[in-house]
């Protein structure tokens, strides 16, 4: 803890200094162990997609003849997008934009904050472009389980057209244990899934050698030309099925966002030495299948294996795919996390499921919600190959999110030369963009609902931020500044009582409006005061030495900033006992009080938002979570004091 000069002030810590991962509770070396661990949580998803990815390519309704060449173009189309958008764009280029060692969109936005001055227009623009990347993500944290879980579940069909009829039924009632299980943590689960996923990927691969050997000649596909011949013959209809080619790369995003957890070295070992490989090999035997029996395309994946191994296939399928899904949803959680902390999000009740990861946490209210639409989109697609246009507009708009951002990093953070980046995110955009036009071309088929999704989630998030934006100035413009106020306070004190009281405030140098109400109800200021901010600083971690700073006022006076990282949570706990461990201050929780301000947020004709987004937002601050719970304050010791206030 620091105690500072009286210099402190809310606008000196707008922005944090550099702060070193040397403590940083998941730093992450690179071993063999940890990429095994990576293999199973952050490929899972990418992992899956040989079950449905070809399949759709090769859907009758794209108008493509079946030929030899068709299976060559797609094949090629499938190798490079591994080897640009994977390989080069995210393991290679986007995972070195890492905030502190943490990956995906939100973090990237907080790094690339850092390049703006705040509320500044290109602030806005980078705030306004990494809120509505996450909102796409959760389009694709709800299509995930779905079409995972479902394309894996229809491999029954391939033993029995009679089975059909049970295809939703068991695809539901996996889901529905798969999200009620989220309570209990990922931890025991966890340790299943990288053995798991292990023996996917090397079954994955030895199917697909099986296929090649036999057909060896499809290796030719490596060339980029039969991908570029079979675009220019086939015009449009090809340019759809560039947009079902792009379902083999969904999942790209979880290796970055991901990297906090494990590390640069170990995804990246990963990647090249076994997913890669494995996926790659699969789908090379599919193709050298079609070439051979072009009927499997009915069913690619399951028929690339003799019968009687078609229903063990179908169960370690399935476990893959709970695991892909398993994944996105932690991910959903997390970055709910984030956005609470980062203030796009109104608080919610989060839960530790781990002593020792951090990053296990569940959500009540974004598990059911995620469950509930997830079987609402079962139910309404049916099938795998009906959501698969669903599915890739959701990650290509993420993807051209993250492209953006990146860009923003690379040149002004990394002060790469402005030639370079512009070629590299050219290169990058190019194909963006072609994979975008093409999976919009499918909006109607099931297009249209991640952007329902995603328009709604952002008109949430930004009225949530944009309405505490407007308190926050409210509070500034109609605030009274503190010191000033306690030095009269001072001259003519009221009645001092035994005990500690300590009231959170918005804002270091402005009264909090609690301390006002109890100063005009009760008459009394307690013999010890703390006037407490809780700061999120766009870091993912703040070590515990750094994470206090205190301002004696006298007379029994202080006012203490603790701050936060985004992957963080507010413990008051916590907090006293790092004020008590590096001062002379001591807390007696029997003794102590804590005084919170319990608004009624009243939508009114004064400028600021337009009155249906303000009355959104006072919805959504009456039925945010307490802060009381948020900040874990204990029940029995604390004062809630209301107060009207108009936006």
């Amino acid at each position: 803890m620091s105690v500072s000069n009286p210099e402190f002030s809310e606008s000196s810590l707008l922005r944090p200094v550099e702060i070193s991962r040397e403590d940083h509770p998941h730093k992450k070396g690179a071993s063999i162990s940890l990429m095994f661990a990576a293999i199973g949580v952050v490929f899972g998803d990418i992992g899956t997609s040989p079950l449905y990815a070809l399949k759709e390519c090769f859907s009758p309704d794209h108008g493509i003849p079946f030929s030899a060449d068709a299976v060559y173009g797609v094949i090629s189309m499938v190798f490079w997008a591994f080897a640009i958008v994977v390989s080069l764009k995210y393991v290679l280029f986007v995972m070195r934009a890492n905030n502190h060692g943490e990956g995906g969109i939100l973090a990237l936005m907080a790094l690339a904050l850092r390049t703006a001055p705040v509320n500044s227009k290109r602030s806005l623009l980078i705030i306004m472009a990494g809120v509505f990347g996450a909102c796409m993500f959760y389009g694709d944290a709800i299509i995930t389980p779905a079409i995972s879980v479902l394309s894996a579940v229809e491999g029954l069909e391939v033993i029995s057209s009679d089975l059909t009829r049970y295809i939703i039924p068991i695809t539901i009632f996996i889901l529905v244990i798969l999200f009620f299980i989220q309570k209990t943590g990922t931890d025991l689960v966890g340790k299943l899934f990288g053995p798991i996923m292990m023996v996917w990927f090397i079954a994955i691969g030895l199917m697909g050698v099986h296929q090649v050997i036999q057909n060896p000649a499809i290796f030719a596909a490596i060339n980029p030309l039969f991908a570029i011949r079979f675009l220019i013959e086939h015009s449009l209809q090809g340019f759809i099925v560039l947009g079902a080619v792009f379902l083999v790369l969904t999942g790209a995003e979880a290796l970055y966002a991901d990297m906090g957890h494990f590390g640069l070295k170990p995804i990246r070992m990963g990647w090249f030495f076994i997913v890669m490989p494995c996926l790659l090999l699969n789908y090379f035997g599919q193709g050298a299948m079609f070439l051979s029996n072009p009927e499997t395309i009915t069913n690619p994946f399951f028929l690339m294996v003799p019968e009687f191994l078609v229903f063990p296939l179908v169960i370690l399928a399935t476990a893959a795919t709970v695991i892909a899904s398993q994944a996105v949803i932690s991910g959903a959680f997390s970055m709910t996390s984030q956005a609470i902390l980062l203030g796009f999000v109104p608080r919610m009740k989060v839960r530790h499921t781990s002593d020792r990861e951090i990053g296990q946490i569940y959500m009540p209210l974004v598990n059911w919600a995620l469950l509930i639409l997830v079987i609402a989109v079962v139910l309404a697609f049916k099938k795998s190959e009906n959501l698969a246009a669903a599915y890739g507009i959701a990650v290509t708009t993420t993807m051209i999110v993250t492209t953006f951002l990146a860009a923003i990093v690379m040149r002004v953070v990394w002060r790469w030369n402005t030639l370079l980046v512009t070629l590299v995110i050219s290169a990058f955009l190019v194909v963006d963009l072609a994979f975008l036009t093409a999976n919009l071309l499918k909006i109607m088929e099931g297009g249209w609902f991640p952007l329902l999704l995603g328009a709604a989630c952002f008109l949430l998030l930004m009225t949530w931020y944009q309405g505490r934006k407007i308190l926050r100035h409210n509070a500034m413009n109609n605030g009274i500044e503190l010191k000033s106020f306690i030095e009269a306070l001072m001259q003519h004190p009221p009645h001092r009582v035994e005990g500690t009281a300590v009231f959170l405030t918005a804002h270091v140098d402005y009264v909090p409006v609690s301390f006002l109400h109890n100063l005009k109800h009760n008459h009394v200021l307690h013999e010890r005061v703390f006037f407490l901010k809780v700061s999120i600083w766009d870091v993912p971690y703040v070590k515990d030495s750094e994470r206090i700073t205190l301002r004696d006022l006298g007379n029994g006076i202080y006012v203490v900033r603790a701050v936060y990282g985004f992957n963080e949570t507010p413990d008051m706990g916590q907090i006293i006992e790092l004020i008590e461990k590096s001062s002379d201050l001591k807390f007696d929780l029997m003794n102590t009080s804590f005084f919170l301000s319990r608004d009624t947020i009243v939508s009114t004709e004064i400028p600021g938002m337009a009155i249906w987004r303000e009355k959104l937002f006072c919805w959504m601050y009456q039925n945010a979570g307490r802060q009381s719970d948020f900040f874990k304050i204990p029940a029995n010791r604390l004062v809630e004091l209301g107060a009207k206030v108009e936006i």
